[in-house]
């Protein structure tokens, strides 16, 4: 597949392929961010606002074997932080467009740690996939930890659990206790069935696309939905999701809650799946999670013992 530029793809169907060919192109199109129809049209407009934001950020380049990752660290005021936040962006985001959530989260006490996927942003590499994402995030939070938590966007929600699982391929898992799901997807057999759809393939066809990802991942579509990782992990979780967002379904988050019961639900109407970012009753809703898992876990424990 000879590698395009975006507005060469617009329109265009893989439908008349052959079953291989149309896989393996909605393969490659798949892991090239800059090419996604998820983005939006003024995606580079969005961005130059965006990393304004950036500034009071301190900037490291981290070297890893996926890709060279672009980390922003913003420290508290306090002088002993209260523990470590890593937050994720979503697929074909940036870490710039998390930062109204990361700013009240650091001025809860927190270090707040951003960083762009491979491919993403300002960080190496033209093409990624889900495993190499989830490599670049076990190694970024290791790097940065101990870890209080993750608070991620959209599909950064199921690499996130993916590095904090650490099953192979991965190599080793990123110890984390709770994460904050914003707007998450549940399977990814979701994501990929609307995105062939998307382009236009037939059974056969994304037969032969979600085989390429299974062969880079190491296991079936199927394992990777976020119940089965929440409860892999053991990570307690909070999921907060738009009632009204079109791009991934709020029944997501009602499948969810519904089959992890210690996961908590929070709501919201009229934000949708990327406004959902830039809403101060999201950020109050998910700093008041952190604040009142770290008051449990200062509570002392009594023990009874037999006389």
């Amino acid at each position: 597949m000879i590698w395009l530029p975006k507005d060469v793809w617009a329109g265009q169907s893989l439908s008349g392929l052959p079953a291989g060919a149309g896989g393996d192109a909605a393969f490659r199109l798949f892991c090239m961010p800059e090419l996604s129809h998820y983005r939006a049209p003024n995606h580079q407009q969005l961005t130059a606002r965006a990393r304004f934001h950036l500034r009071n950020a301190r900037w490291q380049r981290v070297s890893t074997p996926v890709a060279d990752i672009q980390v922003y660290v913003f420290d508290p005021d306090r002088r002993e932080p209260l523990g470590n936040v890593l937050v994720a962006h979503g697929w074909t985001g940036e870490a710039s467009f998390m930062t109204a959530i990361a700013e009240p989260i650091r001025r809860a006490g927190y270090r707040v740690v951003l960083f762009d996927f491979p491919a993403h942003g300002l960080s190496g590499g033209r093409s990624t996939n889900l495993i190499e994402c989830a490599r670049a995030t076990a190694m970024i939070g290791r790097q940065f930890g101990p870890l209080s938590a993750i608070v991620a966007h959209s599909f950064g929600g199921m690499i996130s659990l993916v590095a904090v699982e650490g099953y192979a391929p991965m190599r080793h898992a990123l110890d984390v206790p709770r994460i904050a799901l914003i707007a998450s997807p549940n399977c990814l057999s979701e994501v990929t069935g609307e995105f062939a759809e998307r382009w236009g393939l037939n059974s056969a066809g994304r037969r032969a696309f979600e085989a390429r990802l299974e062969r880079v991942s190491g296991r079936a579509i199927s394992c990777f939905t976020v119940v089965k990782l929440l409860r892999a992990t053991g990570c307690q979780a909070l999921v907060v999701h738009d009632r009204e967002d079109h791009e991934i379904s709020f029944g997501c988050a009602e499948e969810i809650t519904s089959k992890i019961g210690s996961a908590e639900l929070k709501t919201y109407s009229g934000f949708g799946h990327r406004n959902i970012l830039f809403a101060p009753p999201v950020a109050r809703t998910i700093v008041s999670y952190l604040l009142r898992a770290e008051e449990r876990a200062e509570q002392p424990t009594y023990s009874v013992s037999a006389a």
